[in-house]
């Protein structure tokens, strides 16, 4: 019958039975064996607190009441069997004064002796006893300590292997660099929770916004320790709701209690401050940053999922806007990020099947009508349909999407150039859009060689348009030093939608630019006595001082042509000479008004060379 008792325990060990339903077993089992006892086991804790564990024949609220007590020289038979590391009989628990403050809990229900055996672990610490209660006043027999001996033996393992399931989910939910609750144990942190009552919970998703900076700039053990500072701060900040860290640098917070759910701008404001504080890692004085995104359980967030969908996009609305603050999501948030994620999709498909393709717009000289240059537009193809790049901007607000789309459109504007001067066109220069994406990408430079190398085309056909929130955003020094360092290889540069951003007079005196083009609003409102007229004039006056060259964008009516000449404009593109058109086009544009097309050939470099430096 013990050689049954145990292969039951071991069997459900091994299956990892649950540690209450094992012991529980156990216990039945052993009361088998030895009816006269009632059977009970405790687990005791590092701390030497008490826990039952199971006590199948005891009253419920009798094994209640040890819940918590500590283990001593005078608590009862189990808790002092545990403190002695030694099994413990008490014949007479009326009279023994081991159970002086628990006898009024022995007593009325009939125990009336108790034998408690220690478990230890292999370093000899309790772990937990293993008790006999008898309803007469008695010790156990021989038979009855070879039965609880093996019965002991069993609770070790089966208590050495909780131990270890513990250790390894706490390894699995937690993160071992922040020692933070990890990606899983959000997760499971979030199935947990009631979607019932809008307002009961909220959520933040906060991403660290220089960890790539300092790994690049300091190594990545400060990078490792910005992270752990982060971790602390965060957690200390929004104490005592649960803090994550969920992903390499990003962390998140689930928030439950009143004071911060009242206040969750406050709370993120309490974040932010926190992280600002200078931090000692690796030597070097770092300031964490962060940009937040939160969003609170709301009418109609049935799951979770909801919740956190709507904070990651609260998030990255923070970081498209302005990093460094804090952002909590709206209704019709979600609607406009879904289709900007739409959009990189589509855009990232068309790339991989080839559908991105460079129509041009005629740069003409507006006496002449001749063609001077062009400007690369990009377009899609969508089935027979030609998308315009207006419809799909939003998708270059993703820097992978925004430099491939760059690669491809100078591949593509390179092998047309050469295909144009193998034909023998006086082809001048080709004006090419590039984004901040390019800029930050610091391969800007690399990749247009390339490409115009690959053709064997000459950069001096290049032109490079910036428009001016990308090259005048605030303090955006680094997108201005790319450009000088392009400038400085020969490169020419155009100012595109110049008055619609961020640009000044004043900043003509300090941007290194040799185009300027005039926006269409502009061009659009031009007539006598009008505020642009008036603009437009100074500027062709300051640009002819400065040495800078100047085109007029959406030119679209006679009229508008005539007095951009009059007032001294030389360049200019719109719908009155082309819409943008694709190459087969393009070529017999080219071949019918480029600038000295019916020249000689002798005479065709030397008015390239002219006009170019107009």
């Amino acid at each position: 019958m013990m050689l049954r008792l145990q292969n039951i325990i071991l069997e459900m060990i091994a299956k990892g039975d649950p540690l209450a339903d094992t012991a529980m077993r156990l216990c039945l089992e052993a009361e088998k064996l030895v009816p006269s006892a009632i059977c009970s086991i405790l687990t005791v804790d590092s701390a030497g607190i008490i826990h039952p564990l199971a006590g199948p024949s005891l009253p419920s609220n009798y094994s209640a009441a040890l819940e918590g007590i500590k283990m001593g020289p005078t608590t009862g038979s189990c808790g002092t069997a545990a403190y002695l590391r030694s099994e413990v009989t008490v014949i007479d628990i009326e009279t023994d004064s081991r159970w002086a403050d628990y006898r009024h809990l022995a007593l009325p229900i009939g125990l009336r002796a108790c034998w408690s055996s220690p478990i230890l672990d292999a370093a000899g610490e309790p772990v937990g006893t293993f008790a006999f209660y008898y309803r007469e006043c008695r010790g156990p027999t021989e038979a009855e300590r070879e039965i609880v001996r093996q019965c002991v033996h069993l609770c070790a393992i089966a208590l050495d292997r909780e131990r270890r399931m513990r250790v390894h989910r706490q390894r699995a939910f937690t993160d071992a660099l922040s020692e933070l609750p990890n990606r899983a144990a959000f997760n499971a942190a979030l199935g947990a929770l009631d979607c019932g009552t809008p307002g009961d919970w909220a959520l933040f998703v906060i991403d660290l916004d220089n960890l790539k900076v300092v790994n690049d700039t300091f190594g990545h053990y400060a990078g490792d320790c910005l992270l752990k500072v982060a971790g602390q701060r965060i957690a200390a900040a929004v104490a005592p709701n649960p803090t994550f860290r969920i992903g390499g640098d990003e962390f998140a917070a689930v928030l439950q209690s009143a004071d911060v759910l009242a206040d969750l701008d406050g709370t993120a404001e309490n974040i932010l401050a926190a992280l600002a504080e200078p931090a000692q890692c690796a030597g070097h004085m770092i300031i964490p940053r962060a940009t937040i995104g939160g969003a609170a359980l709301s009418p109609g967030d049935r799951v979770a999922e909801r919740v956190r969908q709507n904070a990651d996009f609260a998030l990255y609305h923070a970081k498209e806007t302005g990093r460094g603050g804090f952002v909590r999501y709206w209704p019709g948030l979600g609607t406009n990020i879904t289709r900007r994620l739409g959009n990189i999709r589509d855009v990232d498909a068309a790339l991989r099947d080839h559908r991105i393709d460079a129509y041009y717009q005629p740069v003409v000289r507006l006496d002449t009508r001749e063609i001077v240059g062009l400007e690369a537009l990009c377009r899609m193809r969508i089935g027979s349909r030609v998308v315009a790049a207006a419809d799909f901007q939003e998708a270059t607000n993703d820097v992978h999407v925004a430099m491939a789309m760059t690669a491809r459109m100078m591949a593509l504007v390179a092998a047309d150039v050469r295909a144009w001067l193998d034909m023998g066109i006086p082809f001048q220069h080709v004006g090419i859009n590039v984004s901040s994406a390019d800029m930050h990408g610091g391969m800007l430079d690399r990749l247009l060689a390339d490409a115009f190398k690959r053709e064997n085309v000459p950069l001096e056909h290049v032109i490079l348009e910036v428009t001016e929130t990308v090259y005048m955003g605030e303090g955006d020094r680094l997108v201005q030093r790319a450009v000088e360092a392009l400038r400085a290889k020969g490169l020419r540069v155009a100012l595109d939608d110049f008055g619609t951003g961020y640009a000044s007079l004043t900043h003509l005196l300090t941007v290194p630019v040799d185009i300027i083009k005039i926006d269409k609003s502009f061009v659009a409102r031009l007539k006598p006595g009008d505020a642009s007229m008036a603009i437009v004039e100074g500027l062709l006056q300051i640009a002819k001082k400065l040495d800078i060259r100047v085109i007029a964008e959406g030119v679209e009516t006679e009229d508008q042509a005539r007095q951009l000449g009059a007032a001294g404009c030389q360049l200019g593109q719109g719908y009155l000479y082309s819409k943008a058109v694709d190459r087969d086009a393009t070529t017999a544009l080219l071949l019918k008004h480029a600038q000295g097309i019916a020249r000689p050939a002798p005479l065709q470099a030397g008015a390239r060379r002219a006009i170019a430096h107009q």
